[in-house]
């Protein structure tokens, strides 16, 4: 394979969190040199690099250090500049493109890609002004929920609309940027679908996840996810469908909505590895992070199968402190500590994983600890 970057050559990596510091580690066993740019210096990622650039992600400047310094680069999640990456970095540095991240950058542009494929999704309706607003509530009706288009994440920049006199707070969000007006759904369950491509123009598809969200942030994630296995093929066949249409390279991820007649809407979709693929370390033959990093790097895909079923539960804030008590009691269980310096209620601390037999089992194991039990 003439594109494959072999062991040996840097990989930078824009973004110092716990993915990137997850990347780095698939990275490093490969047998590449890693460097990271992030404003935070001793950042997750940085612990595991071999070296840092301490920037922001927008300081163009920086940008081209790290490209000068690397032979392919890659970023952790989609709030990197789209714009002074198409100025500072040649493509051929950068495997993923910059068409995935565009799209994944703005809301609109990612339910008009979503719509143009004709993959099954909520209604929506792009708004900039008031009058907009209250037209696309008409249009779609009432509960809707309103998102800025760009820079929300964990439930942040949003509101829900439950008569269309409740708009005074929406406006607020308005004034600030486009929003996107969308219907709201009455789902069962989330699903995501985490796929991992090549240069090469291959693709795998891992185990379909199951999501919980408590507070708008992800408490936990069961795998093989509680669906029929129609609904897992067609979420698959989505998945597929999205990554062969922007021919990915590294790993993405589609999030969707189950209804209760197991029918399948497309919510949205990060241009990366994703919380919710955290379980793959343990409990698949590769892991995301390693489709990642085989992907970017041009390196062939194993066919990707499921050791066990598994629970992945997130730890917040004091919730990692607490989780320590439990390292002696509980062998069985994978404890992932990410390095950040300050504890912050709701930040991304760590996570767990347990592989299981018994799914209802664990999971009531989980609730016995009641580390997580302020979450609701």
């Amino acid at each position: 394979m003439t594109n494959l970057l072999k062991p040996g050559k840097t990989i930078g990596i824009i973004g110092g969190g716990q993915l990137g510091q997850m990347m780095a580690m698939s990275a490093k066993e490969m047998g590449f040199v890693v460097g990271v740019l992030d404003p935070t210096p001793n950042c997750p990622a940085s612990q595991v690099a071999d070296w840092t650039i301490v920037a922001a992600y927008d300081d163009a400047e920086k940008i081209a250090e790290l490209e000068n310094k690397s032979d392919c680069l890659t970023y952790e999640f989609e709030n990197v500049n789209s714009q002074v990456l198409a100025e500072k970095v040649p493509l051929s540095k950068l495997p993923q493109g910059l068409e995935l991240l565009k799209i994944s950058q703005h809301r609109g542009r990612e339910k008009t890609f979503f719509e143009t494929l004709g993959l099954p999704m909520a209604s929506f309706s792009l708004v900039e002004t008031k009058e907009e607003l209250v037209n696309g509530l008409k249009k779609i009706g009432t509960p809707a929920v309103l998102k800025t288009c760009s820079g929300g994440y964990d439930g942040k920049g949003q509101v829900v609309i439950h008569h269309e006199e409740e708009i005074d707070e929406a406006l607020l969000l308005v004034a600030q940027g486009e929003c996107i007006l969308e219907e709201w759904l009455e789902f069962s369950k989330e699903v995501s679908v985490i796929v991992s491509g090549t240069t090469g123009g291959t693709y795998e598809v891992f185990p379909i996840a199951e999501n919980e969200h408590r507070h708008n942030v992800l408490y936990q994630t069961i795998v093989p996810a509680r669906i029929s296995q129609g609904c897992e093929e067609q979420a698959k066949e989505i998945g597929l469908k999205i990554a062969k249409e922007l021919q990915v390279s590294g790993t993405m991820t589609v999030e969707l909505f189950v209804t209760e007649d197991e029918r399948l809407l497309v919510n949205e979709m990060a241009p990366r590895p994703h919380n919710s693929g955290h379980y793959s370390i343990e409990a698949c033959n590769i892991s995301q992070f390693d489709g990642h990093i085989r992907g970017i790097c041009g390196w062939p895909l194993p066919k990707i199968y499921l050791h066990q079923p598994s629970i992945m539960v997130n730890l917040l804030g004091d919730e990692m402190t607490r989780s320590e008590e439990l390292i002696s009691e509980k062998p069985n269980w994978f404890f992932h500590y990410y390095g950040k310096e300050a504890v912050k209620p709701g930040r991304k601390m760590g996570h767990i994983t347990m592989l299981t037999e018994d799914v209802s089992q664990t999971e009531a194991e989980i609730k016995a600890t009641k580390i997580w039990n302020q979450r609701g």
